[in-house]
């Protein structure tokens, strides 16, 4: 009897220490990223009586049957959806920024609304000499504007490629990882700490991988999981597949997994995208708009005469908002009279069909359109990624609520198993009294 006894308690001193080590371990790693609760699972250890106590219970105290980690899937699956979802829509809004101050802060509208001026104020007095000089002054500055605008939406779009090939190469290490995860988790015993540790591992590579590309996962019994995005496998067991990012000509950028084309729909790979998208057509509309007046211009140029009689010139020569640029040197080359006046004809006509030309295509207005949704975007974007956020902030608390280590639970837990472990010391002291007594009375 004090034999069992002994046994009995010595069992359940083995468990509450264990308990008590794991609740060290929950207060220890509190703040450790990634860390879920874990605790211990006790069980009940009996067995049939022996030799003539058939019909009896043998009790045989209790046993560590594994550690538990306090991890709800549904829930560190929304957090990476949510999340994935977030990161695309910071990104995009980071790109919209900074594609919104590249016009702004550019000027081309504002140098398009000036250079419409001067020639409204050269047609007063088409022969003025310094009006004649603004106007041309005002064409140089137009297309600088332009070259401006170019130069700093390019600057964005390098920006938002350089992070997105950082962010490929993060994915591919996190992948990686995760592959080496996998063979661990293959070989780990069920219900050991080391199993635990690896599954926090598991769990928050995933989750970092899902910020930069929305990935799809399958979980097999023995924890390893299988990872995918845009159909194409990422990992699987302990191999994981490259990760290639390609940029066209135009700046966009596009994606391959092992060499198969994806189109991520979350992460920060699928808002640096869409930002580039918006690049590619905002500059598309500057070099329209580039075009038009260029083209306005030089036509009416070419309807008439210069200040000295010769035929108009070009004022502009290239292309598209980065290639414009102006190439008469002086003011009196503006042809502001029709073909065929004589030299030093303050006749206007020429000049006024220019100004109707422009007014026609309605450059100022395009300009202010081109702004207009820009700003547009960025507001509705800026309102998407606030719920976004609030979305993710929502299930990234539900998670910590349930996986995260409450300071308070684990005091408590500590001194419910050290009262368990004083307990069992207790009853081996019992044990051993009886079993000094017995040995007494012989």
């Amino acid at each position: 009897m004090a034999s069992d006894l002994l046994s009995i308690a010595a069992s359940g001193a083995r468990a509450a220490r264990a308990a008590l080590d794991v609740t060290a371990q929950n207060i220890a790693n509190a703040s450790s990223e990634g860390y879920v609760r874990r605790s211990v699972s006790i069980s009940e250890v009996s067995a049939a009586g022996g030799q003539n106590r058939l019909g009896d219970i043998s009790l045989s105290g209790a046993r560590v049957s594994g550690i538990d980690r306090n991890a709800d899937m549904f829930r560190q699956a929304e957090v990476r959806r949510t999340g994935s979802d977030l990161a695309r829509a910071n990104t995009e809004l980071g790109g919209l920024e900074n594609i919104e101050a590249a016009v702004e802060q550019s000027g081309v509208y504002d140098s398009i609304v000036e250079f419409e001026a001067a020639l409204q104020q050269l047609s007063a007095d088409p022969g003025n000499p310094s009006l004649r000089a603004a106007v041309l002054a005002g064409a140089d500055t137009l297309a600088n504007k332009f070259n401006i605008a170019v130069d700093s939406l390019g600057a964005a779009g390098e920006g938002l490629r350089f992070d997105a090939a950082a962010s490929v190469e993060q994915a591919n290490v996190f992948g990686e990882e995760l592959a080496r995860v996998n063979l661990r988790l293959a070989r780990a015993s069920e219900g050991s700490s080391d199993r635990a540790t690896l599954l926090d591992q598991r769990d928050t590579l995933l989750e970092k991988m899902s910020g930069i590309v929305d990935i799809s996962t399958s979980f097999a019994a023995d924890g390893t999981v299988t990872v995918a995005t845009g159909g194409e496998t990422l990992v699987s067991g302990g191999q994981s597949a490259a990760l290639a990012m390609t940029t066209a000509g135009d700046g966009t950028i596009a994606f391959q997994v092992g060499g198969a084309p994806i189109a991520p729909r979350g992460g920060s790979l699928a808002g640096a995208a869409l930002a580039l998208e918006s690049a590619r057509d905002v500059q598309g509309r500057l070099d329209v708009l580039a075009d038009q007046i260029a083209g306005a211009v030089n036509a009416a140029q070419a309807n008439g005469v210069a200040f000295d009689g010769s035929p108009g010139q070009p004022i502009f020569a290239g292309s598209g908002a980065a290639g414009i640029r102006v190439v008469a040197t002086q003011g009196s080359a503006i042809a502001t009279a029709p073909a065929g006046s004589p030299a030093g004809s303050i006749d206007g006509s020429n000049l006024a069909a220019l100004r109707q030309a422009l007014g026609g295509a309605d450059v100022a207005g395009s300009a202010n359109g081109l702004l207009f949704d820009v700003s547009s975007a960025v507001s509705g974007r800026t309102v998407t990624r606030d719920a976004l956020d609030a979305i993710a902030a929502s299930a990234r608390i539900s998670l910590e609520q349930q996986a995260g280590v409450d300071l308070d639970t684990e005091a408590a837990n500590l001194m419910r198993f050290q009262q368990a472990f004083q307990a069992s010391g207790r009853a081996m002291q019992v044990a051993s009294d009886v079993f000094d007594t017995i040995v007494g009375l012989r």
